[in-house]
């Protein structure tokens, strides 16, 4: 079974590389915090599923739901205090004087 909270990755999985190693692209941080964002929106998706199912009553069974909107709900926190870092990172950078 697989840890709930590492099935969330910030940092960077590797990028596969061409005949020559060099990869496809690079991978910047964009794209890292899009791909985070995608897995958040993916796990509320699949615990509004398992929500619905358990309520129409076609075989989903409580602990499932249950487990399903506590995996998103992690993630969600985990994703809003990523972005509090990051408006404070900006926050911080605006105030430098140069």
């Amino acid at each position: 079974m697989s840890d709930p909270i590492s099935s969330l990755r910030i940092l960077p999985s590797p990028v596969p590389t061409t005949s020559t190693g060099v990869s496809p692209r690079e991978w910047g941080f964009t794209e890292t915090l899009r791909g985070a964002i995608d897995q958040v929106e993916q796990l509320q998706g699949d615990a509004n599923a398992k929500t619905a199912a358990l309520l129409e009553g076609s075989g989903m069974d409580v602990h499932s739901a249950m487990i399903a909107v506590e995996k998103a709900d992690l993630s969600f926190q985990l994703m809003m205090q990523v972005r509090n870092k990051i408006v404070s990172a900006y926050q911080e950078i605006a105030r430098m004087q140069f």
